[in-house]
């Protein structure tokens, strides 16, 4: 484990997030004071599940109508 002031901590911070990023254990202490500890970032796995969308992506027939003239003008940004 490596403890330093918060003074070497703004000094070499570089150098302390590559240690943490090693597996080092870094505390930085205000005076004589634990204060934090610096440890690598773990990015959050998404939750998948096979499946959780089956179903909800039914159309009617009317889904591929085409669009009346004056919302297809809108679409295209030609509306007024």
């Amino acid at each position: 484990m490596t403890t330093v002031t918060v003074h070497h901590a703004k000094t070499h911070l570089s150098k302390l997030i590559a240690a943490a990023e090693r597996g080092e254990e870094v505390v930085i202490a205000r005076g004589d004071k634990p204060a934090v500890r610096i440890v690598p970032f773990e990015a959050a796995k998404p939750e998948r599940r096979r499946g959780r969308l089956k179903g909800m992506g039914r159309f009617d027939e009317s889904f591929f109508d085409p669009l009346p003239e004056e919302e297809l003008r809108l679409w295209e940004g030609r509306g007024d």
